[in-house]
């Protein structure tokens, strides 16, 4: 890091927001920093890989450690390798116009969160700490990539297994499950009670698809839905923001819209509840580390 100055760190945040906010959806990591390689003029330390680790270049895990600080200064959010510019970050690209003062008040605020840890760590160590938070990143962008890639290409009748098998870990008592065949609109059924005597009545509909479920594929699973029903629509490829307005809005139907991310979540939060046979649908392994690297 010794020829990356503070102004050079304040281009790449600069580089790294004005990539974001061109997609206030959030964009990948791996997208990101590709971009960036058109955007910036790197330098031939930059293009260099690092000597002990051919094939790793410098300029990647450069552009990791200039996040850290906006991450902490609530400016980026990192979640399962998808970086988001927040409110406050679009504030700061646009009141912070010099690249070295934007990384110095990136610097000021991480300051800032760091005095509010319960250690204060000396120089080297935060140096070692910044470096196994880039370090961790990475790993869960791998990490979410593996994932992604294992639910995105999964029977569409072992994904509705999944599905129903999260329900159960979540305390529901599903009754019924689609047999393979044309789709009617419903794929799980499921209860409050084991004997489905008490409202509401749950229906489910399960799509394992890259593209998003627009509207009118939303209004369609809302007409099959009753007065004391509520609905859970499950989708892979997740939402069109017309749709996600669309189930906020409803004041008659009861509606969650869960995507991979959303799913996922759940899955790891009823990751003990959920019997043996039914871990291997998405079987999952944690990583330990220390806290204070986070």
């Amino acid at each position: 890091m010794a020829e990356i100055t503070r102004k050079r760190v304040g281009e790449i945040i600069r580089a790294v927001f004005e990539v974001l906010l061109q997609h206030p959806e959030g964009m990948r990591a791996k997208d990101v920093l590709a971009k960036l390689e058109h955007t910036l003029t790197l330098s031939e330390f930059e293009k260099s890989d690092y000597p002990k680790h051919p094939g790793i270049r410098r300029f990647e895990k450069t552009a990791r450690f200039a996040t850290i600080a906006p991450v902490k200064a609530g400016w980026m959010i990192k979640n399962k390798g998808r970086w988001t510019l927040t409110e406050d970050g679009k504030a700061a690209c646009k009141n912070f116009t010099d690249p070295e003062e934007l990384a110095r008040r990136a610097s000021e605020l991480y300051r800032q969160w760091k005095a509010g840890q319960p250690e204060d760590a000396g120089e080297d160590e935060e140096t070692v700490a910044a470096s196994a938070t880039a370090a961790l990143d990475e790993a869960e962008e791998r990490a979410w990539e593996e994932i992604a890639n294992y639910l995105n290409n999964i029977q569409p009748y072992v994904f509705q297994s999944l599905v129903a098998a999260l329900l159960k870990a979540m305390g529901y008592h599903v009754s019924w499950e689609a047999p393979p065949g044309p789709d009617k609109g419903i794929d799980i059924l499921a209860h409050t009670d084991p004997l489905g005597a008490t409202n509401p009545r749950i229906k489910v509909q399960v799509k394992r698809q890259a593209s998003s479920v627009d509207v009118g594929g939303l209004r369609s699973f809302l007409a099959v839905l009753g007065d004391q029903d509520v609905g859970i629509f499950v989708c892979t490829g997740g939402f069109t923001s017309a749709a996600e307005s669309e189930a906020r809005t409803q004041e008659k139907r009861k509606i969650t819209l869960l995507d991979m991310e959303k799913l996922f979540d759940l899955w790891v939060q009823h990751y003990g509840k959920l019997t043996e046979p039914d871990k291997r649908l998405l079987p999952l392994k944690p990583v330990y580390y220390l806290e204070g690297l986070e």
